[in-house]
């Protein structure tokens, strides 16, 4: 009993295997790369961002982003601003998307804010809807 039991899972399990498909690609596939203006904040962003079968999932980093600083003047420093964001969800092949950016900030400083990107000549374009206002034309590479 054991041994046809066994063989029909392995059964059900190649059958499994054999009836899946590849999983859905899109056009925008592929890893894109760019720098932003700096917006209003005079801060730009490099942009790394890999879409695979529609989903985004990426970085956008201050290059000129600097660490702790001595505080000379014994006044409060300044917030720091945020150096890295991590930027995630589905791109469209047609149209424009809704994208989520995270910041990599310490402590319950969480910001957060949205992108909207678009296809454009063979390039994405994504602009913050809000915050700095930052836009960036980014190539596939």
């Amino acid at each position: 009993m054991k041994r046809i039991l066994f063989a029909l899972s392995l059964l059900s399990v190649a059958s499994a295997a054999a009836a899946q498909t590849p999983p859905p690609t899109s056009a925008l596939d592929g890893d894109w790369r760019g720098r932003s203006d700096g917006g209003s904040c005079n801060a730009p962003l490099d942009y790394v961002i890999t879409i695979e079968n529609g989903f985004v999932d990426g970085s956008a980093y201050d290059t000129t982003a600097h660490g702790p600083v001595p505080n000379l003047k014994k006044a409060p420093p300044p917030a720091p601003t945020p150096g890295l964001w991590q930027i995630h969800g589905l791109a469209r092949d047609s149209g424009s998307f809704s994208l989520i950016t995270v910041a990599s900030v310490k402590g319950s400083d969480r910001r957060e804010g949205k992108l909207t990107a678009r296809s454009e000549a063979g390039s994405l374009v994504i602009s913050e809807n809000g915050g700095c206002r930052r836009t960036v034309r980014l190539v596939r590479g």
